[in-house]
């Protein structure tokens, strides 16, 4: 036995010489568990740390069918981790997540995540989990799994990658996927809380890398500092517009992430329509404003990169409108009718 304890012994230093740290990883592990237990429901059947997650298929569905997403943030990471603050980017992947589901009328069902770092920081990964598993109890969506490597040589030190993985579930009667936009149909704007998870490439060379501003740079019409702003969390629109797809008073759904406006609302659009944005109908947010000017980046490719505001667009009938503003003005909920559905060639216009 002491042999065999020698042999792994001097295995594992050879290991950690390498760049991999077994015990350390070993004690981050058994931190994350603790916390993904936190998120779990009575439908998950296997333990923490299984070779792979377990789970019952919900009961009160006739036709269920799943819907299967994946992402990851970006290069908000770099902000982050040059703020020092990792505690809401977990959160960001699992509302980002959430809302790819929503779009299709799927609610969350489990969350994976993957996270590979250069080497390995437990407390960083610990921060990083917490801010996970706040979104996911937010869902009541458990994490199933997920894996935590470390890879040296391949991640420079200090820094990591992070992706996530969610299927959700939708009734086959209440799938969304936009057969039902019509022209004359209105187009809902809801408001963002910022930058959500894309256009930090550019938003990171208009205002740091330009030497412009700091992170710690205090940003006079937006009352916080640039890393408060750009590291607002991602929203989630789930429990404003479930209830409403589940009422059937939604055509389309259309989470504005990369390509801006355009580039996602197009997505939802049957062939032989258009949709028409009136931009004017809103008014995009300071930070916006900022990276336009600090980047002398033109108006239009504003908009086919960053949300500028505006974060899910929902399709609406005419006959159904005024009842969804109603409900929404019940909700005290930031929205704009922003345009409206036309006859065309499967285009977004903006004006």
């Amino acid at each position: 036995m002491r042999a065999g304890n020698q042999r792994t012994e001097t295995l594992v230093n050879e290991y950690k010489k390498a760049g991999v740290d077994i015990a350390l990883a070993d004690q981050v592990k058994n931190k994350i568990k603790l916390l993904v237990a936190s998120t779990r429901t009575p439908a998950v059947l296997a333990d923490v740390g299984a070779f792979g997650g377990m789970m019952s298929f919900p009961k009160d569905f006739k036709n269920p069918v799943l819907v299967a997403t994946t992402d990851g943030v970006g290069t908000k990471l770099k902000v982050a981790i040059a703020a020092k603050r990792l505690d809401t980017v977990g959160e960001d992947l699992v509302n980002h997540s959430v809302n790819d589901l929503l779009v299709q009328g799927a609610a969350p069902l489990f969350f994976m995540d993957y996270q590979a770092w250069g080497k390995l920081d437990a407390a960083a990964a610990e921060v990083l989990m917490e801010g996970l598993v706040r979104g996911c109890k937010k869902h009541n969506c458990p994490v199933l799994g997920g894996e935590t490597a470390e890879m040296p040589g391949f991640y420079a030190e200090g820094e990591f990658d992070l992706a996530g993985f969610m299927v959700g579930i939708v009734e086959k009667t209440k799938i969304l996927d936009g057969r039902s936009i019509v022209p004359g149909d209105a187009l809902i704007g809801f408001a963002s809380s910022g930058l959500h998870t894309n256009g930090y490439s550019l938003a990171r060379r208009a205002l740091l890398d330009s030497g412009l501003y700091r992170l710690d740079s205090f940003l006079p019409d937006n009352g916080t500092t640039l890393a408060d702003e750009l590291l607002r969390v991602h929203r989630s629109y789930f429990h404003l517009l479930h209830p409403l797809i589940l009422q059937e008073k939604l055509n389309g759904l259309a989470h504005i992430t990369g390509g801006g406006i355009p580039g996602n609302l197009v997505r939802i659009l049957p062939y032989e329509t258009s949709a028409v944005v009136n931009t004017s109908n809103w008014e995009a947010p300071p930070i916006f404003k900022l990276i336009q000017k600090a980047g002398e980046v033109k108006k239009e490719e504003m908009y086919q990169v960053f949300n500028m505001g505006i974060g899910m667009i929902a399709a609406v009938a005419k006959d159904k409108l005024e009842e969804v503003v109603r409900d929404l003005k019940g909700m005290n909920e930031k929205f704009w009718v922003i345009g409206e559905i036309a006859a065309g060639k499967k285009e977004v216009v903006l004006q």
